[in-house]
């Protein structure tokens, strides 16, 4: 009996999510509709929302109009997303990000703080669980709410979380991310590398949705990738895939041409790739022709980069993204025509509108992803 107690409990538990997922995938249902979606009786269907409404997880809706000439209306319901929120976090190598979502991916909180390469580790971990605190706070949560944490960091990412090799922050190599946030933040953290968080968010809410295969380039103070295979983001054998590295026969190292006319153009001012190369993009903008000559010569070395992964990968898409995306067509024209002479097949080359949000937005489709698994399974 003890066994058939249990066999029962497991079907309604079973149901039960059926039901809620099938509420979450529709706008709004009706306990025919749910019943008959789920396969489970009309009876059970109402007995399973009902439970669902007391928990808070579905909510009933108002009567449509014309319900009342066409006699009783039926009940209709809905997924109530926030009945739960999910934490996204980017760890970059000059800021943090944070963005709570509810589970319907609906960001209801977007907070920032600034960080430094050369922090130690501890302070930085500190202030990345402070960050998420008071994202959580602005949301009227407590961090003990979030079904869970998506985080996003510069690095190499193995599949328990740890940083493998950091080549931007310090004290990150060799660094147990997960285990340190975990031991911060008392909600269940998942860590990622952050060029697959950012084309998984292309592929959601970005220039590639609806598409499967996809390289995305992140410009901004480095150079890097990630790669959307069969709809998946790509780890590779030692969980590498996104970092560029050094690369031979001078290749991206397109940077020196908008370095070398800012520095023409302001000798006495000292500025990085990202900003030489925003110095470079405004001045073109303003009509400037050796600035647009400069950012033109800028955008065909990253195009002469990305061919040797275009070429055997064939994707569908590239997707420029990061904090240099901005520059729209300055970028895509001089890449796709680059693409146009080399490449067998050109992909669709776009620039993102996601910016240098597409990490922390990442993080939580991430974090929704391992939300949904214990919800809806």
């Amino acid at each position: 009996m003890r066994q058939q107690s249990g066999d029962a409990s497991l079907l309604r538990r079973l149901n039960s999510a059926a039901i809620l997922r099938i509420l979450r995938e529709s706008q709004v249902a009706t306990l025919s509709e749910l019943a008959r979606a789920a396969r489970v009786s009309r009876p059970t269907a109402e007995v399973i929302v009902d439970e669902l409404v007391a928990e808070g997880w579905a909510e009933e809706c108002g009567e449509e109009p014309g319900d009342r000439q066409r006699g009783r209306p039926a009940r209709r319901f809905r997924f109530r997303a926030s009945a739960g929120h999910v934490l996204g976090l980017g760890i970059g190598g000059s800021r943090l990000r944070a963005m709570v979502a509810d589970l319907n991916g609906t960001i209801v909180v977007t907070r920032r703080a600034p960080n430094h390469r050369d922090m130690p580790a501890g302070a930085r971990l500190d202030a990345v669980a402070a960050l998420a605190a008071e994202a959580a706070a602005e949301a009227g949560l407590a961090l003990a709410d979030m079904a869970a944490v998506g985080v996003g960091t510069t690095g190499m990412v193995d599949g328990a979380g740890r940083v493998v090799k950091s080549m931007v922050l310090s004290g990150w190599t060799g660094l147990d991310l997960q285990g340190e946030l975990t031991r911060r933040l008392p909600a269940p953290v998942l860590v990622e590398n952050d060029m697959r968080l950012a084309v998984l968010a292309e592929h959601w809410r970005g220039a590639a949705r609806g598409r499967d295969d996809v390289i995305y380039l992140f410009t901004g103070d480095r150079i890097g990738m990630g790669l959307l295979i069969g709809g998946r983001p790509h780890r590779g054998a030692h969980a590498a895939s996104g970092e560029i590295g050094a690369q031979p026969h001078e290749n991206w190292t397109s940077y020196r041409y908008v370095m070398d006319y800012a520095m023409a153009v302001e000798p006495g001012e000292l500025r990085s790739a990202r900003q030489s190369a925003e110095f470079a993009i405004a001045r073109a903008r303003a009509g400037d022709e050796k600035a647009g000559q400069t950012v033109r010569e800028f955008a065909r070395g990253l195009a002469a980069g990305l061919i040797t992964v275009v070429n055997p990968l064939d994707p569908e898409m590239v997707v420029i993204g990061g904090s240099l995306s901005s520059a729209g067509d300055l970028l895509v024209e001089p890449v796709r025509e680059l693409f146009e002479e080399y490449c067998p097949y050109p992909p669709e080359v776009v620039a993102s509108e996601l910016g240098s949000e597409c990490i922390s937005l990442g993080a939580v489709r991430f974090a929704l992803d391992h939300a949904e698994r214990h919800l809806f399974t």
